[in-house]
């Protein structure tokens, strides 16, 4: 446990000094209550808020399609502070609101947390685009990716009021990234608990097709700063995305590890290609894994009636959560969530089959990737729509995760990469 205080003290110090530091942006800025976060964008978008007439409620957007921008030129800039909000979770100061969020371990369920910051970027992102005169948004903003989301504190918790806070910090053309912070108090101070970063893309009325949102205009260096990592956060996705594992062969190294691996689980009395041998303190990675089951009801529907993206990842991380349990055998911390790719939307309705795979370990880390699929059982036809990417530090020392076969080695190399670039953030 010292040694995990120690690595989750070190995140705290490192984030404070790899990432430029928002300006303070909050002046004649009033916190919003987390409960009227969902109700500010249905507001925003016109959605209804029975499920019986969301047919009605999406036909009558189709006619703010007038009111979309031809070019992003036609759109006046916004400057940071402009998409600046504070919202409040007053678990010390309102004890009834404290149930939804407590764990089994007194602590505060990080998969709310989830759903808390998804619904607060999409409303910062509205925040930015809102234009005085429409009464509501012609836009459909959704999120595209959770780029990363690093913690600095193993234990949120839930007798303590938290804080969230946030602004567009890069726009391109028809997308936007999101940076977002949480703090907690203590003693009448907040201190960091997690920084966030999330990129949204806006589309039409209808959620088929892109469309332009406003510029963004940095006002000083510190914003040039931020608008520069904005960039370079693009740039580094794209370029991760162009060296995938389901593209690009394995790299010289990579190849030799997973020989190395290979060599080490030959069995010694047959030095046999098909005969394989478990090391000492290892688990084939075919035996790492859960699986999970959703009924995806009307409850849990976003604002334009799919199914909300801060459920799957609640979802998907308590599944990630109880794989790691599972795996190390006592409880897991979240370190850092990183790369959620939303490739498909989820139609209410939908049968979501989530598999929890426990792919790279080192140490007292553990990297857990959830796919996530829906079923159709009419068509029998299953379509991935997300992919979840989760570290966790353990109490005690876990086994080493052993691939077997060639498509087992690419989810370790895949895995390995991940926890590479998470150790560099923190």
């Amino acid at each position: 446990m010292r040694k995990l205080h120690s690595v989750l003290a070190r995140t705290l110090t490192s984030g404070a000094s790899t990432s430029p530091g928002l300006p303070d942006m909050s002046e004649g800025q009033s916190p919003i209550h987390v409960n009227n976060v969902r109700s500010k964008l249905r507001d925003i978008v016109g959605a209804s808020t029975n499920w019986r007439d969301h047919v009605q409620a999406m036909q009558e957007r189709k006619a703010l399609h007038t009111l979309l921008a031809k070019r992003q030129e036609d759109l006046p800039p916004r400057r940071m502070k402009d998409s600046y909000l504070e919202v409040i979770l007053p678990l010390g100061s309102q004890p009834e609101i404290r149930e939804k969020y407590l764990n089994v371990h007194n602590s505060v369920r990080f998969g709310r947390i989830l759903e808390d910051l998804d619904s607060l970027g999409v409303l910062i992102c509205y925040t930015h685009t809102k234009q005085e005169m429409q009464q509501r948004s012609p836009l459909s903003i959704v999120t595209a990716l959770v780029d990363k989301i690093n913690l600095c504190q193993k234990i949120i918790h839930p007798d303590c009021d938290i804080k969230f806070t946030g602004n567009v910090s890069w726009v391109g053309k028809t997308s936007m990234e999101v940076r977002m912070h949480m703090l907690q108090q203590h003693g009448g101070d907040y201190s960091p608990v997690l920084d966030a970063t999330f990129v949204m893309v806006a589309r039409d009325p209808e959620n088929k097709r892109p469309a332009f949102v406003n510029p963004l205009i940095p006002e000083s260096p510190e914003e040039e700063e931020i608008f520069k990592q904005g960039e370079l956060n693009k740039l580094k996705r794209i370029e991760f995305s162009t060296a995938s594992l389901l593209k690009m062969a394995p790299t010289a190294e990579e190849r030799n590890i997973v020989h190395d691996i290979f060599l080490n689980t030959l069995d010694p009395r047959t030095v046999s290609f098909r005969s394989r041998k478990l090391p000492p303190n290892s688990v084939w990675i075919e035996d790492a894994k859960l699986k999970g089951l959703e009924i995806c009801h009307p409850e849990e529907r976003n604002i334009f009636n799919r199914i909300f993206g801060g459920f799957l990842m609640r979802k998907a991380f308590e599944l990630a959560w109880a794989t790691a349990c599972s795996y190390g055998g006592s409880r897991p911390f979240i370190v850092s969530v990183d790369d959620i790719m939303f490739q498909k939307p989820v139609e209410v309705g939908s049968l979501l089959l989530l598999s929890g795979q426990v792919c790279y370990t080192e140490k007292n880390y553990i990297q857990i990737r959830v796919h996530s699929e829906v079923y159709n059982a009419n068509t029998k036809e299953h379509h991935t729509t997300n992919i979840f990417h989760f570290t966790f530090i353990s109490e005690n020392e876990v086994p080493q995760v052993v691939p077997k076969t060639y498509g087992e080695s690419m989810l370790y190399l895949d895995g390995k990469r991940h926890f590479t670039a998470v150790m560099k953030e923190i």
